[in-house]
């Protein structure tokens, strides 16, 4: 799991909490699949306690929030009609934070950086970055050999200097410096006098319905165009493209690669109402679609789950009355056997969770040549059967501790397996769950139909 680390002046959204995670780990993952350490000064207001708990409320999210006494936590509150909005009204303090404010928050920035692989600086403009403050942090990180992408406000781009990578929109990069911004060569012009400035490695350009423009300091511009089908909500949208991007460079993807990610998200938050949030497997999905001109069955994405989400549901589920079944494998290309397995599974429960080995963890399995199929393919393609509920990646050799996460009612394996040779079947027997062991479909597996398999030469045809 990659972890960026989030510094900006917090500002309070207004959208109710869905779950508690009291715990500041990083073994749950947010939206995105990655771990997130947030810093941020705020007020000692209703604002800041509401912010407070919708961070502990965001998997895989910790923060450390500095509050200051007689600061407004900034607020923003939408007017909207029809789907519109007509005006926003902002509550909020842009003085700059204390020295010691600014001095703890940094301490803590410095401390983390260790556990993480890139950093965001989200300056709004609210009194933590002002000044000579953003060079601090900006060199903590470097030192630590963090990339840096910041997301700028303001005129004066020197305080970013030595960041790895600014974020300007067309707006922005024109008041930085003072040029014309009209057309493509004139961006350019702008974009490349502002790397000369700030030292910074690219500048990724947003401009709007125009799509994104990034230009390296050692390579020509590219344009990515707009993928919005429908445009209904520009809120967050700068803030999507941000968080993405992190998240992509975190994981080790070039500028590239990240900013493509980037912008389909961009894409599909803005055809969505207020600050939507997008996640990996929408994404996922999303680049499916635009590469091979097809979608998963309705609702396939939305079954692929987080840890927290499936803990959710599960409990939900129970509460409810209903039994929860669960199964585990690599289910890496999917045969009789396993529709076999799946559908006994699923009629002998109410609801059917599925753990899916990650990548990592079927290499470790089964050798470096599988899987055949990614893990989010491999997700996608479980979901998208009638018979499962719910699929979770986990990254472990085996599924105990998922088990123990989802103590699920019935724990389902093949019949190839004896009973004490069940991972987790001594768990779920002790919480007065059952063990289903099932009856396999000779001559299936995926090892012996990979090992059927030759590979193509130039000259075949399928």
């Amino acid at each position: 799991m990659s972890c960026s680390i989030r510094l900006s002046t917090a500002t309070s959204a207004g959208f109710p909490p869905k779950r508690r995670f009291p715990s500041c780990g990083l073994d749950a993952a947010s939206p995105l699949g990655c771990g997130v350490r947030f810093f941020s000064a705020t007020g000692e207001d209703t604002e800041a306690a509401e912010i407070s708990t919708l961070i502990a409320d965001l998997p895989g999210t910790c923060a450390s929030l500095q509050a200051e006494p007689g600061r407004q936590t900034p607020s923003k509150t939408r007017y909207i009609a029809q789907g519109q909005q007509l005006l926003r009204a902002d509550n909020e303090s842009t003085d700059a934070v204390k020295p010691e404010t600014a001095a703890t928050l940094l301490a803590a920035f410095t401390a983390a950086l260790e556990g993480c692989s890139v950093v965001l600086l989200s300056d709004y403009a609210k009194g933590l970055l002002n000044g000579s403050r953003a060079q601090e942090f900006i060199l903590a990180a470097r030192a630590a050999g963090k990339p840096v992408i910041v997301d700028p406000k303001g005129r004066d781009f020197s305080r970013y200097r030595n960041a790895t990578l600014l974020k300007p929109n067309l707006r922005e990069l024109a008041e930085a410096t003072s040029l014309s911004v009209s057309g493509a060569a004139a961006q350019e012009i702008a974009a490349r006098q502002l790397l000369n400035h700030t030292a910074a490695e690219s500048i990724l350009v947003t401009l709007g319905a125009e799509g994104m423009m990034l230009i390296p300091a050692n390579g020509p511009a590219i344009r990515f165009p707009a993928l919005a089908r429908e445009v209904y909500d520009v809120s967050g949208a700068g803030d999507t493209v941000a968080a993405v991007l992190a998240a992509a460079v975190g994981s080790g993807a070039s500028f590239h690669d990240a900013v493509e990610v980037a912008n389909i998200a961009a894409g599909m938050v803005v055809g969505r109402a207020g600050t939507a949030v997008v996640s990996a497997v929408e994404i996922a999905e999303e680049v499916r679609r635009s590469q091979f001109g097809y979608r998963t069955p309705a609702g396939a994405a939305a079954k692929v789950l987080s840890l927290p989400d499936a803990i959710e549901r599960s409990q939900t589920w129970m509460q409810s009355g209903l039994v929860v079944g669960f199964t585990n494998g690599c289910f890496d290309l999917l045969h009789p056997g396993h529709l076999r397995l799946l559908e006994t599974a699923r009629a002998h429960c109410d609801r059917l969770l599925v753990g899916l080995n990650s990548d990592q963890s079927v290499k470790r399995l089964k050798g470096d040549s599988r899987p055949v199929q990614d893990e989010m393919s491999r997700a996608l393609i479980l979901a998208s059967l009638s018979c499962i509920d719910g699929v979770v990646i986990f990254g472990e050799d085996t599924p105990l501790e998922l088990i123990r996460a989802l103590r699920p009612n019935l724990l389902v394996k093949g019949g190839e397996y004896k009973p004490h040779e069940v991972v987790g079947a001594g768990d779920v027997e002790n919480w007065g769950g059952k063990l289903l062991l099932v009856d396999m479909i000779p001559g299936w597996s995926t090892t012996r139909t990979v090992s059927r398999m030759t590979p193509l030469n130039e000259n075949s045809r399928s």
